[in-house]
């Protein structure tokens, strides 16, 4: 497993590297050993709080990220409560994974569906209008652009895959009918599904 640790307004020592590398290590063994890559940053939160935030990213499989994070006021103490959300997350999904991984070396590479992923953030407030008259301030302006891939999953698998990457929601191909479907978290903590071919 490739290993990546970076450290963003604060400098991460050999013994905080020796520690990220020997934990990760003894995760992947444990649950898979089939880990491509992982990546650990750290960083200095809170203007003089001394809280630190420690994200971790691994890759256990073609376009499945595990993501955890965590802030406390130590960075050994905020790695291993993220080390330890990763590792809940692959022992919930142990199962799925290795069946995930034996069906993708089985199966032919699924046809992928080419998106972009948009981030929207209110612009600042202007006393600009436009042709109909609408003040400009209220749009949304568009601060990031990223590509991303909509891969043909089962429903359980898209869920698996939202949880395993810390997102609230999660566009795919329903590999039963082809049709676009999305996976969310709700409020409540429950998964809700939308499944436009049962609407169609």
């Amino acid at each position: 497993m490739q290993l990546t640790v970076q450290g963003k307004q604060m400098d991460v020592g050999d013994a905080l590297r020796t520690h990220v590398g020997e934990k990760l290590e003894d995760i992947n063994s444990k649950y898979f050993n089939r880990a491509i890559d992982a990546t650990v940053s750290f960083s200095k939160e809170g203007h003089g709080h001394g809280q630190f935030r420690c994200q971790i990213s691994i890759r256990v499989g073609r376009n499945i990220m595990v993501v955890a994070e965590n802030e406390t006021s130590d960075p050994y103490a905020s790695f291993d409560v993220a080390a330890d959300k990763i590792a809940k997350q692959l022992r919930r999904y142990k199962r799925k994974l290795r069946d995930h991984h034996e069906r993708q070396e089985q199966s032919p590479e699924a046809e992928i569906l080419k998106a972009r992923d948009f981030l929207l953030a209110s612009s600042p407030e202007t006393d600009e209008n436009d042709s109909d008259g609408v003040p400009l301030g209220d749009d949304p302006a568009i601060i990031a652009e990223t590509a991303k891939n909509i891969e043909t999953l089962s429903v359980s698998d898209a869920v698996m895959r939202m949880d395993l990457a810390g997102e609230n929601a999660l566009l795919f191909r329903n590999a039963k009918h082809s049709g676009l479907n999305l996976v969310y978290r709700r409020p409540d903590g429950n998964v809700g599904w939308v499944d436009l071919a049962e609407t169609a």
